[in-house]
């Protein structure tokens, strides 16, 4: 597997985000419109992808938070590289380029319904934190932290 370091006019990203954003309307329902709101693509500079035999199979971004922290975004594996490490792998690079942009955390949110995704988290040291911003007061999300 190969991983690269782009931004979020990448033709492979974009593709990802779409398979992405129709999984998460699958999952949603209606809540996704909520959702959808805050994952633009445009105030994104920090994308990973990952590709199996040149094939773009998963991907993340980080966007600035605040001067300590970049919120993960956008992470996401297709079905057929699930179970291979594919996300922990992208999110370790995330990791590794917040900490190369000097900032000392990472925080997310995924949807509660998102099991795989809390697991991959928890399993990668991240800490459930209260919702933040946004997120605040939504039911149907779970916020994670971690020290870079």
């Amino acid at each position: 597997m190969q991983l690269i370091r782009t931004n979020s006019d990448n033709k492979d990203f974009i593709e990802l985000v779409q398979e992405l954003d129709k999984l998460n309307v699958i999952r949603n329902g209606e809540d996704q419109k909520f959702y959808a709101q805050y994952n633009k693509l445009d105030s994104i500079k920090q994308v990973v992808i990952i590709y199996e035999k040149e094939v773009p199979v998963g991907c993340g971004a980080i966007k600035y938070f605040d001067e300590n922290t970049m919120e993960v975004k956008r992470m996401f594996t297709r079905e057929t590289a699930r179970g291979k490490g594919v996300a922990s792998r992208v999110l370790q690079e995330l990791e590794k380029w917040t900490r190369e942009l000097n900032f000392n955390y990472c925080i997310l949110e995924t949807g509660a319904k998102y099991v795989e995704a809390i697991g991959l988290y928890k399993k990668n040291g991240y800490q459930i934190i209260p919702n933040y911003g946004q997120y605040i007061g939504v039911e149907t999300s779970v916020c994670f932290k971690k020290k870079i």
